[in-house]
């Protein structure tokens, strides 16, 4: 079906019902990892499978997303750190434009070098924004897309930046603090941006704990992904699945 995931995350956000995503890291995990990551993955009743890296140097990225989708029904969408990271067995990919940083590589520059491959594979694509959030520590996407992330302390640049990524069409708005940040996206700046743009709004990056997820959806968020935290303690899945399923927004 035609934008399948983009309409079920939508349809979501129409309802304000918050999302949980799994962040999948292809050189951190095997099959062994993956088949207890997915057993607890569909008991908490995660939504997403996020798949992808700042860096993937290893060849498991096709083999991780077909182990998936022969192991559940969760959707996988790629998280791409390059243009090499594409997968025609994922349900869609997050197509993203860094948008808070000045690199005319990631702006545009790299799409159109992927372009070919992206549009052959068949993948329903999702334009995003994405906006890397000062989280208090170098980051591995602050050090490759060579940017500087926005000021964690600045709302109103975090606002016009995300306004001018819908204007421009953008189908998602991605903040992400980067894996491993010590500052996760303040309440303030996440409710701030939910309140300027309409379309759905994925918060990711220093998120150790359900309370902090389940604030992150009253403030705002549409959906929240965690990775570098599970990895450390796979358990986390099901308390974080909880609270942010227990967000109950009036519409």
């Amino acid at each position: 079906m035609l934008n399948r995931i983009y309409n079920s995350l939508t349809d979501k956000k129409q309802l304000a019902k918050k999302s949980f995503a799994v962040l999948v890291d292809p050189d951190k995990v095997n099959d062994q990892k993956m088949a207890q990551l997915i057993d607890l993955a569909v008991a908490a009743r995660v939504d997403y499978f996020l798949v992808g890296g700042s860096l993937v140097i290893s060849n498991y990225l096709d083999e991780c997303v077909q182990f998936i989708k022969r192991s559940c029904n969760i959707p996988v969408i790629l998280f791409p750190g390059s243009p090499t990271q594409v997968s025609k067995y994922a349900d869609a990919l997050l197509y993203l434009s860094l948008i808070s940083g000045r690199n005319a590589e990631l702006l545009i520059g790299q799409h159109v070098v992927s372009a070919p491959y992206v549009k052959q594979s068949g993948l329903e694509i999702m334009s995003t924004g994405y906006m890397v959030i000062d989280g208090g520590a170098p980051t591995t996407v602050s050090y490759i897309s060579n940017a500087t992330p926005l000021p964690a302390d600045k709302n109103e640049i975090a606002m016009c930046t995300a306004m001018a990524g819908e204007m421009l069409g953008m189908k998602l708005i991605y903040m992400d603090a980067g894996s491993g940040a010590k500052r996760p996206i303040t309440e303030s700046m996440i409710d701030k941006v939910s309140q300027c743009i309409s379309v759905p709004l994925i918060i990711g990056g220093g998120i150790t704990d359900p309370e902090k997820a389940y604030l992150n959806c009253k403030a705002g968020a549409d959906v929240i992904v965690v990775g570098n935290a599970i990895e450390k303690d796979e358990n986390l899945i099901r308390e974080m699945a909880e609270a942010v399923h227990s967000v109950t927004v009036r519409v």
